[in-house]
């Protein structure tokens, strides 16, 4: 049994660690990226619940800054209102390294219908082939074309969110950040789903729970290593937002974190620093839960309350 560091950690969760670790599964540190994202995509299917329903789905490529980008497109059943719809551009997790459009495609069809909105989840480049910062220069460049496509894809320019979750919650920060002084779009919401806020990884919680919860601190220093080229790199702003000098001028947010979690205090971390600078920032810990629980719903109901949580803002703020 997990030792308990945060309250009491979930009893769904807890059955699942448990049975994680009967299974004896090689940990991702210990794959080559390229066995790591098989790994990695076995794992998530094998815990999706059944998704709910989506209108249409589809595989668009929209032109990147090193070749093809390849996004989908999820329109909902049921639209947040007649004429162009609310959309939200997706980056999905994995460390940079691991992740892609299938180990989320549950999670954005939920989003989607359960939001009303338009979902366009992003293919972006992965490290080590593609280190920092190529995934965020494809996420800017994709978020940049869903806006300026917005007739064509009969969405409202002027209500377009972007999210992720865990790396890809770190990209998404870069990219508002990035966008904020674009004259061609203002983003209307972010969605930040246990986001890495700052690859130094010296907040209080990857102490406290560095081991034991699936994110392990190997696990991080495995994608760390392969994602930057240097330690010089940790201090980027693009690679740390929370190190960015300014947050004014953000879009409203939903900072969403696992008590169980070693990204827990740096993605709270993250919301004050956008409360300070006057950004309409939400933040909300699940506290009996552990990174990645989201895509969980197989096996954690609170994965579900969180898909429903992170869509109800959507609905709402897009609205």
């Amino acid at each position: 049994m997990t030792k308990s560091v945060f309250g009491k950690i979930d009893a769904q969760t807890q059955a699942l660690l448990d049975l994680v670790a009967e299974k004896n599964r090689p940990p991702l540190d210990a794959l080559a990226p390229t066995l790591a994202r098989v790994s990695f995509l076995k794992s998530s299917v094998a815990a999706f619940p059944v998704p709910r329903p989506v209108a249409s789905t589809r595989d668009l490529e929209i032109p990147g800054p090193r070749g093809a980008i390849v996004m989908r497109e999820y329109l909902p059943t049921t639209p947040d209102r007649r004429g162009a719809m609310a959309a939200m551009v997706y980056f999905h997790g994995g460390g940079w390294v691991v992740g892609s459009l299938d180990t989320h495609d549950v999670l954005c069809r939920d989003m989607c219908s359960l939001s009303g909105c338009a979902v366009y989840s992003v293919d972006y480049r992965l490290a080590p082939e593609n280190p920092f910062p190529a995934g965020v220069e494809d996420c800017i460049a994709a978020t940049e074309w869903v806006a300026a496509h917005a007739g064509l894809l009969k969405i409202d320019a002027t209500r377009i969110a972007i999210g992720g979750d865990s790396a890809g919650g770190n990209i998404a920060a870069t990219v508002a950040l990035s966008l904020r002084s674009s004259s061609q779009l203002s983003l209307a919401y972010q969605l930040l789903i246990y986001p890495v806020t700052d690859l130094h990884y010296r907040e209080a919680s990857h102490q406290r729970c560095g081991e034991g919860f699936l994110l392990t601190a190997t696990l991080l220093e495995y994608f760390r290593s392969h994602y930057l080229a240097g330690t010089e790199q940790r201090s980027d702003w693009r690679a740390s937002p929370l190190l960015a000098r300014d947050h004014s001028g953000l879009p409203p947010t939903l900072v969403l974190t696992a008590g169980f979690d070693p990204l827990q205090s740096e993605g709270e971390s993250y919301a004050r620093k956008l409360e300070q600078a006057g950004v309409d920032a939400e933040h909300v810990c699940f506290e009996r839960q552990i990174h990645g629980f989201i895509t969980m719903g197989k096996f954690i109901d609170d994965a579900q309350r969180a898909v429903a949580l992170c869509a109800e803002r959507l609905r709402h703020r897009l609205a």
